[in-house]
């Protein structure tokens, strides 16, 4: 295995591909290591003075804030971010990009049919709460309603819960519905049961304002102080859900109905070296047979925004693009809070030392397939094809913005490791091979090897895709194995 990487030839510093001390000859850079550099960590490669922009990925990640001499330690001691805030980018014109698969026969995997024509890769029951206070109520439904043993196999219950649903105002109220209502209509979902308590701020009606579900009867109410026994009357309206998914099968299904999440947390310094772009080159498979993946944590676009921008599909995609970034740069600001804090303590233990750098690892997840779209937050997926969603970067909120958009799955790279999981299926891959053998119980895959030498991206896609297609089909992630499915409704406003 090399000590080292340089990722592009344009690169200013190399990736530490293992501990390195101080002292170590590199005799085919010509330099000498003068620090001890951590596993992910940079290295220069040449003299930087004072201001010199520091080149990673073939991109700027930053300028020196002191001089650099080759073979020190790069990180946040010495470098410092070189963004600022809302500006004007201007549109090339758009991209043209040739599909790689253009004529290969689509593949089909086993999914479960909808009314509407949706496909759905789970076919579990959803308690959705109104609000919060009824999240206990849900639970112990949950586990009563699981013990009289009427799901068919491989289904389950889950308790969408959540804080919110009262003492809400404007926008925060909003977002609560509306991501209830997407949820609610979500075709992973083979029955929902929608539980209000009866004085919360999200009541029944409010919810059902302008929401038409496309299978009725897959969809129950109850409003727990309207009846004398809220247990018999939630184990009733759960045993009409269950008669109906009970009579649903999994049948084959075109690959292009799927629709991915593209996600990361915990990043690292190999997570644009590994991982990152292993979903990116799955996204480009996906989308050039007709599928869809879509790409959020705007913030952590911030300093790559330009590259996606370069391909957006139309001039109207490249202006939403700019809406979408300076709008979120303007919430920082308007809370009064600095647009560039990014990396978190953890992205700095693992190499990753400017939100530039972290940005233009995080947006390889996305590939080079031709931006269709730019949706906001709460909103559904439009077209097929690579899409942006308005979320930002925190995982519990991008998760479940992911699935209320519509993904049937998300794939989430770690550098750092994490327990968390949506209410899809979340695939997590590790960016290196330590933190998958020291996690097994977190991980559903390594893409560690693609840094150690002797294996590519090209060669470790078809067994990623062979990977995500057997979620597709029904077998379980760690997340769900752990029974681990969080959602986490965005909040910017007032709490009463």
């Amino acid at each position: 295995m090399t000590q080292y990487l340089k990722i592009d030839p344009a690169d200013t510093v190399a990736v530490a591909l293992e501990p390195l001390v101080m002292g170590t000859v590199m005799d085919d850079l010509n330099l000498t290591l003068s620090e001890d550099i951590p596993l992910g960590h940079k290295f220069a490669l040449c003299d930087h003075r004072e201001g010199d922009k520091v080149i990673k990925y073939g991109g700027v990640i930053g300028q020196a804030h002191e001089p650099i001499k080759p073979g020190a330690h790069v990180h946040v001691h010495n470098i410092r971010t070189t963004l600022v805030g809302a500006r004007n980018y201007l549109y090339n014109g758009p991209i043209n990009r040739v599909s790689d698969s253009p004529n290969r026969k689509p593949l089909t995997f086993q999914a479960f049919v909808r009314a509407n024509g949706e496909i759905g890769i789970r076919n579990d029951i959803w308690i959705i709460p109104l609000v919060g206070c009824i999240n206990g109520l849900g639970r112990n439904a949950a586990r009563r309603f699981e013990a009289m043993d009427l799901l068919p196999q491989g289904s389950r219950v889950m308790v969408l819960e959540h804080p919110y649903g009262c003492s809400q105002l404007g926008d925060d109220l909003d977002n609560t519905r509306a991501i209830l209502q997407a949820l609610a209509v979500h075709p992973n979902a083979g029955g929902v049961l929608i539980m209000g308590l009866g004085c919360e701020s999200n009541t029944e009606a409010l919810f059902r304002s302008g929401f038409n579900p496309p299978d009725p009867q897959r969809l129950r109410y109850l409003v727990n102080q309207e009846v004398e026994d809220e247990m018999e009357a939630a184990l009733e309206q759960l045993c009409a859900l269950a008669k109906n998914i009970r009579r649903d099968s999994r049948e084959p299904v075109a690959i292009n109905r799927l629709r991915v999440g593209l996600k990361c947390g915990g990043s690292d310094g190999f997570s644009g070296i590994t991982a990152n772009p292993l979903l990116g080159a799955f996204s480009d498979w996906l989308c050039d047979l007709g599928g869809t993946t879509v790409l959020t944590e705007v913030p952590e676009m911030f300093g790559a925004e330009h590259l996606l921008m370069e391909r957006a599909e139309s001039r109207a995609v490249f202006n939403d693009i700019e809406r979408l970034i300076n709008d979120f740069k303007a919430y920082f600001v308007t809370h009064n809070q600095p647009i560039y804090e990014n990396p978190s303590p953890g992205n700095k233990d693992g190499g990753i030392s400017t939100l530039e750098e972290k940005s233009l690892g995080c947006t390889q997840k996305s590939g080079h397939a031709p931006i269709r779209d730019v949706i906001r937050y709460a909103e559904r997926i439009r077209k097929p094809g690579l899409t942006l969603l308005e979320a930002p970067g925190n995982d519990g909120v991008a998760v479940t913005a992911l699935a209320a958009a519509g993904c049937h799955l998300e794939l989430f790279t770690t550098g750092r490791g994490t327990p968390l999981g949506g209410v899809v299926p979340t695939m997590k891959i590790a960016t290196n091979t330590p933190l998958y053998k020291r996690k097994p119980h977190w991980l559903d895959f390594n893409a560690g090897p693609i840094a150690e030498g002797g294996i590519s991206i090209d060669d470790l896609l078809p067994p990623f895709i062979d990977a995500i297609l057997g979620i597709a089909e029904g077998k379980p992630t760690r997340n769900e194995l752990n029974d681990l499915h969080d959602m986490v409704i965005f909040k910017s406003g007032v709490t009463l």
